[in-house]
C-alpha cells in the first residue's frame, strides 16, 4: 500500500499560476487494482513580467508557499521534504535553460534530499498523470515508501530558433528558412501532418458538431469556472503566493486566464484560425499557459504511522493510443480500460473531468461516452482554466477529490487527450 502526498502549482495563462499543496495515500488489494488517496491543502497566484522564468523550476514557488501555509521546511500536510525518496515530474515542450534538469531541479529546491533520486517524464499532455502513476508504482514495486510527483510547463517560454547555426548554414538573409516558432511546431505532429487543433476540427466533422456547440461549450466553461471560484469551489486548492517581481514584492492571488465576461455573441464573431470554414477559435480552445503540479505518493502504512490523513484513493489508471489524426478521442479508450480495471462504471462516477484541449474535441468525448453534462467539467475546464501540458493531470486529479468531498460524493474519473494519439485517465475515491 502507498500514500501521496505533495505540492501542486498550475499556472492558467501565459506567466500565471495556479499552487496547490497536495498529498495522498495509496494502497493495493492482493490481486486487484492499485488504489491512492490524496490529501491537499494549497495555494493560487500568477506570474508575469520578470517573474516568468521561474515557471518551470517550481521549488522556487513552494518555498515561499509553504512559508505562507506554516509548514517550512515541510510540505503542507507535515510530510518533511527530507523523507522523499524519489522525485518524478513531468514536462513535455521544456522551455527554459534548466528544463533537462527539471525534475532534479524541483526536488533540491522543493528541500528534497540530493541523495535521492529524480526522473523527468513526458506523455505530452498526460506528463501529470504518468508522473503520479510512476509514483505509484515505485511504492507497489517496493522501490520506495515516499516519492515526489507531479509536471510542470512554461509554454510562454517557448523560444523562437534559427535552425542551422551551429553547423554554418546560415548566409547573409539567410535566417528567415531557419527560423522557427518552437511552440508553433511542437503543436504539429509530423506524423499524421496536422496541428493539434486541425484534430480537433477533424473530430467536429465526425461527430456532427457545429460551430454554436463549441462556443456553448467555452462560453458554459467560462460561467462555471467563474461560479465555481466566486463560491469557494477552488479555495482549498489555493492560497496567496509572494514574488519577488520588477515591481519589488507582489503578492498573487486570482487566476488571470478565465474570461467570464464573454459572450455567446462575442465569441461567435472570432474567426476559425486553423481551417477557413473551420470552428477552433482563440475563444473556444485551451490558452497557452504556464503552471505545473506535484504530489508525493508514499506507502498507506507510512502514512499512517505519522499520523496523516488521506483524502482519497487513486483507484485505477489506463493509456491507450487511437489514430493521431484524431488525438482528442484518446479518453475514450483510455477512461474505459480505466473504469474496467477498477471494475466501476461510468454510472458509479459522482464526477467526471474531460480535459478541454478543444471545445470540439470535448464535445467529440461528451457524446462517445454519453456523459452527463450535470456532472462533467463542474466547476468549468481548460477553456476558462488553461492547459500547462505537462501539469494538467494532476490538476485534474487533486481538483475532483476536493469536488467530490466538497459534495459529499464517491468516485471520479478524470481524463486527457495526449498529442500524437493517446488517451489517460485515472479514477479516484474520496475518503
Amino acid at each position: 500500500m502507498f500514500v501521496l502526498f505533495g505540492a501542486f502549482l498550475e499556472a492558467t495563462g501565459a506567466g500565471r499560476f495556479f499552487i496547490e499543496l497536495a498529498y495522498a495515500a495509496t494502497g493495493r488489494k492482493p490481486g486487484g487494482p492499485a488504489k491512492a488517496a490524496v490529501l491537499a491543502s494549497a495555494g493560487m497566484g500568477s506570474i508575469s513580467g520578470s517573474a516568468i522564468a521561474n515557471t518551470v523550476t517550481t521549488g522556487v514557488i513552494t518555498i515561499p508557499l509553504m512559508k505562507r501555509a506554516g509548514f517550512p521546511p515541510k510540505f503542507a500536510a507535515g510530510v518533511e521534504a527530507a523523507r522523499i525518496e524519489q522525485t518524478f515530474f513531468g514536462n513535455a515542450l521544456q522551455t527554459s535553460a534548466d528544463a533537462i534538469y527539471l525534475a532534479r531541479h524541483v526536488a533540491l529546491r522543493a528541500g528534497v534530499p540530493q541523495e535521492a533520486g529524480a526522473l523527468t517524464v513526458n506523455r505530452l499532455c498526460g506528463s501529470g498523470f504518468e508522473a503520479i502513476v510512476q509514483g505509484a508504482k515505485e511504492i507497489l514495486l517496493g522501490e520506495a515508501d515516499v516519492t515526489l510527483c507531479g509536471g510542470t510547463e512554461s509554454m510562454s517560454q517557448a523560444p523562437h530558433v534559427v535552425r542551422g547555426a551551429r553547423w554554418g548554414q546560415l548566409r547573409l538573409g539567410e535566417a528567415g528558412q531557419f527560423f522557427e516558432d518552437m511552440l508553433w511546431q511542437a503543436l504539429l505532429d509530423s506524423n499524421c501532418g496536422l496541428t493539434m487543433a486541425q484534430t480537433a476540427e477533424k473530430l467536429a466533422e465526425q461527430y456532427d458538431i457545429g460551430r454554436e456547440d463549441a462556443d456553448r461549450l467555452a462560453y458554459e466553461s467560462q460561467q462555471r469556472a467563474k461560479r465555481g471560484w466566486d463560491a469557494g469551489h477552488f479555495d482549498a486548492e489555493v492560497v496567496p503566493v509572494t514574488l519577488e517581481t520588477r515591481k519589488g514584492e507582489t503578492e498573487y492571488r486570482a487566476d488571470e486566464h478565465m474570461r467570464p465576461e464573454t459572450t455567446l455573441e462575442a465569441l461567435g464573431k472570432l474567426r476559425p484560425y486553423f481551417k477557413k470554414d473551420g470552428l477552433v477559435t482563440a475563444g473556444n480552445a485551451s490558452g497557452i499557459g504556464d503552471g505545473a503540479a506535484a504530489c508525493v505518493v508514499a506507502d498507506a502504512e507510512w502514512a499512517d504511522k505519522i499520523g496523516l490523513k488521506p483524502i482519497g484513493r487513486l483507484v485505477s489508471w489506463g493509456f491507450a493510443g487511437v489514430d493521431p489524426s484524431i488525438m482528442g478521442i484518446g479518453p475514450v479508450p483510455a477512461s474505459r480500460k480505466a473504469l474496467e480495471r477498477a471494475g466501476l462504471t461510468f454510472d458509479q462516477m459522482d464526477l467526471v473531468e474531460v480535459n478541454e484541449a478543444f471545445s470540439p474535441q470535448f464535445a467529440a468525448v461528451s457524446k462517445e461516452l454519453g456523459l452527463d453534462p450535470e456532472k462533467t467539467n463542474v466547476n468549468g475546464g481548460a477553456v476558462a482554466l488553461t492547459h500547462p501540458l505537462a501539469a494538467t493531470g494532476a490538476r485534474i486529479t487533486i481538483h475532483l477529490l476536493h469536488e467530490l468531498r466538497r459534495r459529499g460524493g464517491r468516485y471520479a474519473l478524470g481524463t486527457a487527450c495526449i498529442g500524437g494519439g493517446q488517451g489517460g485517465a485515472v479514477v479516484v475515491e474520496a475518503l
